[in-house]
């Protein structure tokens, strides 16, 4: 593959994944709003949803691996977890092994409002399963393990 073939299907790949980021916010966002007033998701910024979803993916983090998987620093990770500590979204507790250290979860109050925005998204990917059809499903899924693989060695 020739260099401006490879930067081609690079800008393609990255073009493309951004469409499918736009797309889960959107769709994260329209299930928040619907939500109504009542429901701690109301208002979050996306950063702030961002936050909730990876501690929610590991289960548990500390303030520095939170801060390396978001690309910020420790004091703004701090910061942000503590408005979503005072919304009720997210618990800090610490280490039972290294009392120095905070572990940040999911709050159990949260974890049924998270279960039903996940649903959402979920039900907007079986849609496109659906329109892309099992043909093309199956080959997204080779090549997104290819990338899963890819990115977990680096």
């Amino acid at each position: 593959m020739t260099n401006s073939e490879t930067l081609k299907n690079a800008r393609y790949i990255f073009t493309t994944g951004r469409m499918i980021h736009d797309h889960v916010q959107r769709i994260t966002t329209g299930a928040c709003m619907r939500a109504g007033s009542n429901d701690r998701f109301h208002e979050l910024s996306a950063q702030q949803m961002n936050m909730i979803m990876m501690v929610r993916v590991r289960e548990k983090v500390s303030v520095t691996e939170l801060a390396a998987l978001l690309g910020v620093s420790p004091p703004s990770v701090s910061t942000m977890v503590e408005r979503l500590v005072e919304r009720g979204m997210l618990t800090r507790t610490p280490s039972s092994q290294d009392r120095r250290k905070v572990v940040i979860r999911v709050s159990p109050e949260a974890i049924d409002e998270i279960t039903r925005i996940e649903a959402v998204l979920l039900g907007s990917f079986v849609d496109l399963v659906k329109a892309v059809g099992p043909e093309t499903t199956r080959k997204w899924c080779e090549v997104l393990r290819h990338i899963k693989q890819a990115l977990e060695s680096k």
